[in-house]
């Protein structure tokens, strides 16, 4: 994978082979730089004729996402979306956090598919794959017209996101949520800010989470918590400290998925392991090992988001004792299409 040298402001310190590729461009190691140049981040146009993307995974409780953005800047060295990149010609490394696609039709690709009488009103994630506030969305503002579609037609949307830009929006959001229409999931993976800077480089601090969490509850908001990836070993002895700070921010639920590690990612969270966490890299990995029957990762699902044996049952228990102890155990947070509406005419009859 060439030299195993950080990078400053990313997660990959360069680009793996695409999997799907048979040629590929390797650095003579002896000709590395002991501090490799910064990379630019390059936006391209993605010509996608539709907005929304369907699920069909059975432990994904939902059926239809949106992601105004392939990529991201965020580059969170664990990310499971990082080998979708691979589908582009692109790498999963470094290229997945600065060649960025994005969807710049996205706002009129969605109102004409919620303007079609195919379309039966029901919660869209945004996203499911890549942060919608990722940098460039506070130029662009992609996922705002996009939220402002929802609010045109009163369709529920929940965000996942663990960028305070969320904020932004909170006026849109605000509306949606007086109908039940609107949630957000806010990640906070660590509320250590150096472990932060290393795994998520171009996140939000975890203060800056919670203040977000803060603002959007009390605005009237429906905010959950993800504490994902949660990986042994690294960060979840943070768990009763994790909830217990956002619960006093106002989080109403919370969850976890264990880390994943498909494909290009399992070489690259290794190396990331030699280069910022080298004395705890064994133990990790044979924890993350002891929870996939031997291996970094299993795909099955109904296993993949939780792992099996004594560790992963060990974060479990934990993480519902805590969750009970500061009211975060709801085991959902439901969104309403009772307000759904298509522009023009009146509200929709729903049956």
């Amino acid at each position: 994978m060439g030299a195993n040298i950080p990078r400053r402001g990313r997660g990959a310190s360069d680009n793996p082979v695409n999997r799907f590729e048979s040629l590929a461009y390797e650095r003579d190691p002896e000709l590395a730089d002991d501090d490799p140049p910064s990379v630019q981040t390059q936006f391209f146009r993605d010509a996608s004729k539709s907005a929304l993307s369907k699920n069909d995974s059975p432990d994904i409780p939902f059926k239809f996402s949106l992601n105004p953005y392939r990529g991201c800047e965020h580059g969170c060295i664990y990310c499971y979306a990082r080998p979708t990149h691979e589908y582009l010609g692109f790498s999963a490394g470094l290229d997945f956090e600065t060649r960025i696609m994005v969807k710049e039709d996205a706002p009129d690709l969605l109102r004409d598919e919620l303007s079609s009488r195919k379309w039966t009103p029901q919660p869209i994630i945004v996203s499911g794959v890549t942060d919608p506030y990722q940098p460039i969305e506070r130029k662009l503002e992609l996922t705002r017209r996009c939220l402002e579609v929802f609010q045109e037609f009163r369709n529920p949307v929940a965000i996942i996101t663990k960028n305070r830009l969320v904020a932004r929006d909170v006026d849109i959001l605000a509306d949606l949520a007086r109908d039940g229409a609107a949630q957000v999931a806010v990640s906070v993976t660590t509320l250590n800010p150096e472990l932060a800077r290393i795994l998520e480089p171009r996140t939000s601090l975890p203060k800056q989470r919670l203040d977000t969490i803060r603002e959007l509850s009390g605005a009237g908001v429906p905010v959950s918590v993800m504490m994902a990836p949660m990986t042994p070993g690294l960060n979840d002895s943070e768990i009763p400290e994790v909830l217990a700070a956002v619960s006093e921010a106002g989080a109403k639920a919370a969850s976890y998925v264990m880390l994943r590690l498909p494909h290009a990612v399992a070489p690259l969270f290794e190396q990331w392991l030699d280069q910022h966490k080298p004395d705890a890299k064994d133990k990790i990995l044979n924890r993350l090992r002891g929870m996939r029957g031997g291996d970094l990762y299993k795909a099955e699902f109904g296993k993949r988001m939780r792992g099996e044996g004594i560790h992963a049952d060990q974060i479990a228990q934990l993480f519902e004792v805590a969750s009970r102890k500061y009211g975060l155990d709801k085991t959902s947070m439901d969104l309403s299409v009772d307000a759904f509406r298509r522009p023009g005419g009146s509200q929709m009859p729903l049956f």
